[in-house]
């Protein structure tokens, strides 16, 4: 039986039908007070996998709603995008490790056999804090192999800063193609460029690859700072498109000429799918 939570549902109906298991029916909606009210409304065996993203406060109490309905059975817990996994570290007094706790929650629902599995997770380190087998998968090859499929000229991948070189590097050695990095250059208090580390980018298709796209602020810039340069066209590739606030009018007035993304979110840009990634992992 495959549970697709309330910001899964799409993606779990996807893993149902590779999986040919069967999709369970559940109903998320909310008490007059505003609390959250979640029902599986299907029969259950022993075994369950539940597809559940957690990119709001909300998801995160009906995902944990879902875990009581099937306490005590075993379960493979999906959690594409991880909410809170960027809070994973203090810098401060008085801090928590948001990522910690959310992860400590969420184990303690889970009985003897269970397995949790990520994607591209902020941190791999966060993992630890499961008591049970936890695995990230990563989606990268999947955004290489859509990046391949595409009509570009002379392309280079681009990471817009050091934190996510392995990435941008990975799909472009399965693709044969140059990766780069954008480097900072702060001239004053309020002054900094950023540019290609060693790779001109003059007349060539240009994909930024990162894990994961917030506010777009940061992807506007170097967007903006690699057309000045001459980069003939900029795309944006990203396994999580959180996109929040108005993220894609920033990019798109920058002049993105596309957004290539998953579905961990399912937004309108989610054009390649992690169902098959997540069964493989299920099936093996």
């Amino acid at each position: 039986m495959i549970i697709g939570g309330p910001s899964s549902q799409l993606l779990g109906g996807r893993v149902a039908k590779i999986l040919k298991e069967d999709l369970a029916l559940c109903e998320y909606s909310s008490f007059p007070d505003g609390e959250a009210y979640t029902q599986v409304c299907s029969d259950f065996d022993d075994r369950v996998v539940v597809v559940c993203s957690t990119p709001s406060d909300r998801d995160i109490i009906q995902l944990l709603q879902i875990l009581d309905v099937l306490r005590g059975r075993r379960i493979d817990l999906v959690v594409p995008y991880f909410g809170y996994a960027r809070q994973d570290k203090q810098f401060a007094p008085g801090e928590p490790l948001s990522a910690r706790a959310m992860a400590v929650a969420i184990d303690a629902f889970l009985a003897e056999g269970s397995r949790v599995y990520t994607i591209n997770i902020h941190d791999r380190s966060i993992l630890n804090n499961f008591r049970h087998v936890a695995e990230d998968l990563d989606a990268a090859p999947l955004l290489a192999d859509e990046i391949g499929k595409m009509d570009l000229d002379d392309p280079v991948i681009i990471s817009p800063d050091k934190g996510a070189v392995r990435m941008a590097r990975a799909a472009a050695k399965r693709l044969g193609i140059d990766s780069d990095y954008l480097e900072k250059t702060r001239h004053s208090g309020t002054v900094v460029s950023m540019a290609p580390k060693e790779i001109d980018a003059r007349g060539r298709d240009v994909v930024i690859l990162d894990d994961m796209i917030a506010t777009g602020g940061t992807m506007a810039q170097a967007i903006s700072i690699l057309r000045e340069n001459g980069a003939k066209r900029v795309y944006l590739g990203s396994v999580h498109p959180v996109l929040t606030g108005s993220a894609v009018l920033k990019l798109c007035r920058a002049g993105v000429e596309a957004i290539i993304a998953t579905d961990t979110l399912e937004k309108a840009v989610s054009t390649v799918s992690v169902a098959g990634l997540i069964a493989e992992a299920l099936r093996s």
